[in-house]
Parts: structure tokens; sequence; C-alpha cells
């Protein structure tokens, strides 16, 4: 299974913005055709959730929590696929995740995301 890479967490404000990415080591578009892809979050104190999810039919969905905020988007020159973050919150402050939504896909180091309020 592919071992994916996030990047592009940081420290925001409440109200800003972040873009992350996840990044395959080769074909994305395979992965999001042959598993699909999760976004997920670890925030303090809490199992870790799903925060979006693509299917392999191009389907994408969000949690309660990130429906009109986020974002998932694709760059297939790129092998990348992004997560665009609106209107963050403090209780969106935790570690991201993308990983193919296989049952053995790896799990990356995630990306930390703080926002302050």
């Amino acid at each position: 299974q592919v071992q994916l890479a996030e990047s592009g967490g940081g420290l925001v404000q409440a109200g800003g913005s972040l873009r992350l990415s996840c990044v395959a080591p080769r074909s994305i578009a395979s992965v999001l055709s042959m598993d699909g892809l999760g976004w997920y979050r670890q925030v303090p104190g809490k199992q870790r959730e799903l925060v979006a999810y693509i299917t392999t039919a191009g389907y994408i969905d969000y949690s309660d929590f990130a429906k009109g905020r986020f974002a998932c988007s694709r760059d297939d020159a790129k092998n990348t696929v992004y997560l665009q973050m609106n209107s963050l919150k403090p209780e969106d402050t935790g570690v991201y995740y993308c990983r193919a939504l296989a049952h053995s896909a790896p799990w990356g180091q995630g990306t930390q995301v703080t926002v302050s309020s």
C-alpha cells in the first residue's frame, strides 16, 4: 500500500485558513481510482476522526464539522490532494493525516494544525 505524505500545517489565528497537501510518491490518480482517499485528524483528548473522503468514483463528502468550511481538491500533475480549510476554529487544532481508503494502508506522520483564539 502506498505511503502518503502530509504537509502544510502551521499556526493560524481563528478565522484564518490553511491548505494542507497530501502527496503520493507516484500517481495520486491511481490511489484515488483504486482505493479512494481520506483526510483524518486527531485533536487533543479525542480519537482520530474522519474529516473528509474521496471515493474511487470521485464522490467527496465531509464530516459535519467540516461542511461549508473545508474543501478537497486534486492536482494529478503534482500527485497531490489538497484540503483547503477556511474559517478555522480553535477546536480544529490537531494533527491532520491523509490515507488511502484501504484496510492495510499505512498512516503518515501527519501535519500539525494549531488555531489560536
